[in-house]
């Protein structure tokens, strides 16, 4: 009940502190000297994304505070799906240490890809939707792949297969 009455508020304030903190340590990364484009480059660009966000979840929060509290008073007890979270948790952590030795692109490919099925809807697991998550998986880590190789020249780990 409390975290249905307040859960957006507390989130909203969490990730403005995520978010100071990522642009916080972003300026303490050391400034390139070949490049225009440093190490504090995305950091601070994901510093500020997640700043602006949480202002804007958090405002939205206050603006609809008592509407918000009026329903969680009146809903049905807590149907969070843990398990999903758990599962994703696990995506997480099995993604950041596969990740050096093993390449950005085979395991993001993955990640994604189990990830996207994870969060997707129950009725949204067909053959026919896991054929397009795949695509959209394939196409979007090309994607980022080389814009990161080739537009901010910044060489992502290459594992298994260098290209």
């Amino acid at each position: 009940m409390f975290f249905k009455k307040y859960g957006d508020i507390i989130v909203g304030i969490v990730y403005a502190a995520i978010g100071g903190a990522v642009i916080y340590f972003a300026k303490q990364l050391p400034r390139s000297r070949v490049m225009k484009i440093g190490p504090d480059f995305m950091p601070m660009l994901i510093g500020i994304a997640i700043l602006i966000l949480a202002v804007m979840l958090l405002l939205s929060a206050l603006k609809n505070f008592r509407l918000n509290a009026k329903k969680a008073e009146y809903s049905n007890p807590d149907t969070a799906d843990y398990k999903r979270v758990l599962a994703s948790l696990i995506l997480v952590v099995i993604y950041v240490n596969i990740l050096a030795p093993v390449g950005f692109i085979v395991s993001t490919l993955g990640y994604l890809f189990l990830q996207i099925i994870v969060l997707a809807p129950n009725d949204r697991r067909g053959l026919k939707n896991i054929l397009s998550y795949a695509i959209l998986d394939v196409i979007f880590v090309l994607i980022v792949f080389y814009l990161f190789r080739y537009g901010f020249k910044i060489v992502l780990p290459a594992g298994i297969f260098t290209l």
